[in-house]
């Protein structure tokens, strides 16, 4: 997505602000040709994260500033993403126009497509081609934010010295660094599982033309696994990240205690799915891709596989459009799970 505040040209790095952890990473080169520089991440308290207090948001800054330094980034331009509970991302069929009154048309008619008063967001939106639905029409990705929320991000940003040149829904960095290059064309869903929510991301063609935000994520299971067991929290942790979703350990009690909170995602999962393929009547989805808590529960990938009619379900590698040293591979890989929005919003071009 681009917009007059993406101007900016140069060296930059990109930061992705979690819930629970904050990553940075910076990219060299262009096009399909980009090297990994630098990388870090830093834990983060939950209720810091998503707090508006002042002395909270000085905090967040204060641990910014101290990963921008173990990480060895110099640079102050910064493209941060935006959560999804934050924003809000659609497709619309619009007609065929210039890119000029096409401005003029999403300025003066975007309050028929976004939940929030046109006066109080930042709108920014891409045409990805011609309406699968609608001949004489064009499909257009359109995505907002909050003016409110946007302006505080920037301004805690700014209070650290960093200059921010893009702002991005994380759902369209998750897109972009799940993607493979090569399979650009093929239609794939991203399963995205952070502690408080799971994001689901149609895309095609590279581009996402479905998103879903569900509130029930990591933390969900761990609640369920506790209640339904009757144990504590560190024996929720352990026995749900390993033993999870598998059906042959202890007798299928963990699976059993995890199943009817998963049903909430496995049922967004098949009605994205109905979306997709009643929109895009002749494209096939070649496969689910997971990242966050998905690609670490075990069984997980076949209980989403078989509730999605047998499509293949694997962990997505946000590092696979990223050239990186040999000797970093296992290090790198170790945290896949965790990178794909940072590693997204590094891989941005235009700006």
């Amino acid at each position: 997505m681009k917009s007059s505040i993406f101007n900016a040209v140069g060296e930059f790095f990109a930061l992705d602000i979690g819930s629970s952890a904050i990553r940075v990473v910076q990219l060299r080169g262009s096009g399909t040709n980009r090297t990994l520089i630098k990388h870090g991440a830093a834990p983060i308290n939950v209720q810091m994260a998503l707090s508006d207090a002042q002395i909270d948001r000085t905090a967040v800054g204060a641990v910014i500033t101290k990963l921008l330094g173990e990480s060895d980034i110099t640079a102050k331009n910064v493209v941060v993403g935006l959560p999804a509970n934050k924003t809000f991302v659609t497709v619309v069929d619009l007609p065929k126009m210039s890119p000029q009154e096409m401005a003029s048309t999403i300025k003066y008619q975007a309050d028929q497509y976004i939940p929030m008063a046109v006066d109080d967001a930042k709108i920014d939106w891409s045409v990805l081609g011609d309406s699968p639905e609608e001949a004489g029409k064009t499909e257009v990705l359109l995505a907002s934010v909050a003016n409110e929320f946007s302006e505080k991000r920037m301004e805690l940003l700014e209070s650290i010295g960093l200059n921010v040149i893009g702002l991005e829904p994380e759902s369209l960095a998750i897109a972009r660094s799940l993607t493979p290059s090569s399979g650009a064309q093929s239609a794939q869903m991203i399963l995205d599982m952070g502690e408080y929510a799971t994001d689901i991301v149609m895309t095609f063609g590279g581009a996402p033309r479905l998103v879903r935000s569900i509130p029930t994520g990591a933390q969900s299971l761990l609640k369920s696994a506790k209640q339904n067991l009757n144990i504590d929290d560190n024996q929720s942790r352990q026995f749900v990240y390993k033993f999870g979703f598998d059906k042959t350990k202890l007798e299928g009690q963990i699976f059993k205690s995890l199943e009817p909170t998963a049903q909430v995602i496995v049922t967004e999962i098949q009605k994205s799915m109905k979306f997709f393929t009643n929109r895009y009547k002749n494209t096939q989805l070649s496969g689910i891709v997971t990242s966050g808590a998905a690609a670490l529960l075990p069984g997980f990938h076949q209980y989403i596989s078989e509730a999605a009619g047998g499509i293949p379900v694997q962990a997505g590698n946000c590092w696979q459009n990223v050239s990186y040293s040999n000797s970093s591979h296992e290090q790198l890989m170790s945290v896949n799970h965790q990178f794909a929005v940072a590693v997204g919003l590094a891989l941005r071009s235009g700006l």
